[in-house]
């Protein structure tokens, strides 16, 4: 397995479909949350962490800086929110830059056999499967939103999900 182009790969593709989701939210909806149920996270929340699901994760498994993370008193956590769709949008970018740099300072070797656990989970995996598994942890949030979205009536739908082009209607 080349876990370097396969992480790479789906880098790309998730970011790019999160990117596109972003584009529908309206700045007045930044502090809408679902009408039912609790312990939602408001719009502009899910936003902000969006934006450190997965680079500034997967950077932590590379750095070997989570046990010191949890450890901490926080400072070491991002901020808790964003003010505008641009500032998500410029920090998603943000975040995607940092996702692609720790693959390659990683390393193929290191991805493939460095064996390290989670600090939320004591099993250990090759870091290259908890790179893979941010990218996943991005890809939930991403379905989060575009929930959101869904239940704000926004015309959204599997292409939109996936950040795919919708297929044209023949013209012919």
């Amino acid at each position: 397995m080349n876990w370097t182009a396969l992480l790479k790969s789906e880098l790309e593709e998730t970011f790019r479909a999160t990117e596109g989701l972003m584009d529908l939210v309206d700045e007045d909806k930044l502090d809408w949350v679902p009408e039912t149920g609790e312990n939602w996270m408001p719009t502009r929340q899910l936003l902000r962490h969006l934006t450190n699901a997965c680079g500034w994760c997967a950077e932590n498994f590379v750095e070997d800086r989570w046990a010191a993370i949890m450890a901490g008193d926080g400072s070491d956590a991002p901020p808790s929110d964003v003010q505008s769709v641009a500032e998500a949008k410029a920090e998603l970018a943000k975040d995607k830059a940092r996702a692609l740099a720790t693959v390659e300072k990683a390393g193929e070797e290191a991805l493939a056999s460095k064996m390290l656990a989670a600090p939320w989970d004591p099993t250990e995996r090759p870091l290259g499967q908890h790179v893979l598994q941010m990218i996943g942890h991005l890809n939930t949030h991403k379905a989060q939103l575009f929930y959101y979205l869904k239940l704000q009536g926004k015309p959204v739908n599997t292409f939109t999900m996936w950040g795919i082009p919708e297929p044209q209607a023949d013209a012919t």
